[in-house]
């Protein structure tokens, strides 16, 4: 199995196709929607949604029980710089305000809303004329207003990455149309669907961040999409097209950059540290919606697939639309169903429930069967070294995991921990089976509590 990977990664180097040093090569498993077109679901009757729809602070509720809402209107302010609003999906009636189970994990904030069968848009929500004539500055205002957050799956807020410091001034953006993450087919289908739509909205980020360079970095498995957005590029413009390889974690935007710039970020650095900056495909269409059409961030593509939906499909549905919902409309589970993932398989996070929402970062429901699944438990680590070579960030991962176990996190966090990004890459070549991404994941949450409790101790001591 690990020759034939090889083997893969020999013939994409004799192409010559751009890449990055390390990664893995999972099978895609894209064939079974690649090909489907966006559907758009009935509208919901009933939407549940978060306020905890970003990386940073959970929006907070500026609507009470009992009020009307209508479509696009705000629900939520942003809490903070690094925060966003959240608006309304369908028009209808708060019924609630509380604690609903969240996609990310346990339970957090949201709002209810009973909708009236109406589909009415909120009278802020209009064509917006004269783009040409706005300054980088109400470009941002407006995708901060919008709600729109990286639609990859990191979810991080969009106007916040689109300002920079002054000291890192920005020369060259990137578009990301990789989707090297399997099954996961969305960003694909709107680079074929929509690929004016989205190009403007790229035009857009370029303008708010002042470069006049773009990249767009699609995976060589994807030559119909290529050749969509090549077709799409308005003639004179300074965007380039750039077919890269197959290869996981492609998308991730530091090896993105790393292919197409050949400029590396420093460890614990960003992308500004080097004067770039990376948007999703889904991301670049909700600036052009927000900026163009008026819209806020109500709805996104997710892609239902697996072994176990009876009709895998491409959604385009409301947020807050329950995902039970939309596995019943691609005919329901099958008898052999063992895991519910958020997101793909590598960095998706497992499901206990389909009573969650539709959040904006989720890019797709993945249904799998026992047999999908290793589920022998782990052997010791036999020193073999797969994982180093994997990693792309040039960690070593069993020896991180072994300060993690024993406690010892200055020496965990100085081997580079908060500088995994949680690919998966180092268990998937593990033949120890070793649970090395949850280590981490649990290295840094415990990492964040010692930098929480010596905070404290600090405020007490100063008091």
């Amino acid at each position: 199995m690990r020759s034939g990977r090889r083997a893969s990664q020999d013939q994409e180097c004799e192409l010559g196709l751009r890449t990055f040093s390390g990664g893995v090569h999972p099978s895609d498993s894209k064939k079974l929607t690649n090909a489907l077109e966006i559907i758009e679901p009935p509208l919901p009757e009933r939407v549940v949604i978060p306020l905890r729809q970003s990386l940073g602070a959970p929006a907070e509720p500026c609507v009470k029980i009992g009020d009307e809402v209508s479509t696009g209107e705000k629900i939520g302010d942003a809490a903070g710089f690094v925060s966003v609003p959240v608006h309304a999906s369908i028009t209808g009636s708060v019924s609630a305000i509380g604690r609903f189970p969240h996609p990310l994990g346990g339970e957090h904030q949201a709002i209810v809303i009973e909708g009236n069968g109406e589909d009415t848009w909120h009278e802020s929500v209009k064509l917006r004329a004269h783009v040409d004539s706005l300054s980088p500055k109400e470009i941002i205002d407006i995708i901060c207003e919008a709600g729109i957050v990286g639609l990859g799956g990191a979810a991080f807020p969009t106007h916040v990455k689109l300002s920079p410091p002054d000291s890192k001034p920005i020369d060259v953006a990137i578009l990301n149309g990789a989707e090297c993450e399997p099954w996961l087919t969305a960003d694909h289908r709107l680079m074929l669907e929509r690929p004016r739509d989205v190009l403007k909205g790229f035009e857009l980020i370029m303008r708010a961040l002042g470069c006049t360079k773009g990249y767009v970095g699609i995976e060589s498995n994807k030559p119909d999409a290529v050749e969509s957005m090549r077709g799409a590029v308005p003639d004179g413009s300074s965007i380039q097209v750039v077919m890269v390889q197959v290869k996981y974690p492609q998308g991730a935007e530091k090896q993105l950059i790393d292919a197409l710039t050949r400029r590396k970020v420093p460890a614990g650095g960003l992308p500004m540290d080097v004067g770039a900056v990376v948007q999703n495909v889904g991301t670049a269409l909700a600036v052009y919606e927000a900026v163009y059409l008026g819209r806020p961030l109500v709805s996104r593509v997710v892609t239902i697939t697996g072994t176990q939906v009876e009709r895998p499909a491409n959604y385009l549905p409301r947020v807050g639309t329950m995902v039970s919902s939309l596995v019943e409309q691609s005919g329901g589970l099958k008898e052999d169903i063992a895991k519910v993932i958020s997101g793909g398989p590598m960095m998706g996070m497992a499901q206990f429930t389909l009573d969650v929402p539709v959040i904006k970062g989720m890019s797709g429901v993945l249904l799998l069967g026992a047999g999908d699944i290793d589920t022998k438990p782990p052997d010791p680590c036999i020193r073999c070294g797969h994982c180093v070579h994997a990693c792309p960030m040039k960690l070593l991962p069993t020896t991180i995991e072994k300060f993690v176990m024993v406690g010892n996190l200055d020496r965990a966090l100085q081997l580079g921990l908060n500088d995994c990004m949680e690919c998966g890459s180092c268990a998937y070549v593990c033949p120890s089976r070793r649970r090395l991404v949850h280590q981490f994941k649990f290295g840094k949450y415990l990492a964040a509590e010692k930098r929480k409790k010596e905070a404290e101790k600090k405020k007490e001591k100063a008091s």
